[in-house]
């Protein structure tokens, strides 16, 4: 691949990881309809078992309704999946499977602190540990897919 090429692509997946970095603050901070609650009744929140709150949503799926299962289980994965894809893309530093996934676990944490300290969500184990796949499978998806790209035009055609 063409230097410029790779330099677009890095350009471009910086922007893209900008978009992204934004909407995970909106929606982890500021959204109202993902579980912030109003200012009086804030409270420090938090729950250091894990599997508890996967759990208790899976249990209780039909009684909270199919929105707050996915958003809750499946956002948190889906959540930072971009995290590991596009992180190895704009820097060939973190091409270690090993880094993106601290990496992932290291944002999620700070996140999930920040949650506990502003008292704007709540600080929960399950959410760490969920955050952490996301990293790990959008990082599966971009060895795949780099591995592919490599198959590909490694060619001569």
């Amino acid at each position: 691949m063409r230097d410029e090429t790779k330099q677009a692509i890095r350009r471009g997946g910086s922007v893209l990881f900008l978009l992204y970095v934004l909407l995970l603050v909106y929606f982890l901070f500021f959204s109202e309809s993902y579980g912030r609650v109003a200012q009086a009744e804030r409270a420090y929140r938090y729950n250091l078992m894990p599997f508890v709150e996967i759990r208790r949503f899976w249990m209780y799926r039909e009684q909270l309704g199919v929105f707050a299962v996915i958003s809750n289980i499946f956002g948190n994965v889906v959540g930072f999946v971009p995290f590991g894809y596009i992180l190895p893309v704009i820097t060939s530093h973190l091409r270690s499977g090993f880094l993106i996934i601290w990496s992932g676990f290291a944002l999620s944490l700070l996140v999930e602190v920040i949650q506990l300290v502003t008292r704007v969500g709540c600080f929960d184990v399950d959410d760490l540990i969920l955050n952490t796949l996301g990293a790990a499978i959008g990082y599966f998806a971009f060895v795949i897919c780099n591995t592919l790209r490599r198959k590909f035009y490694g060619k001569k055609i």
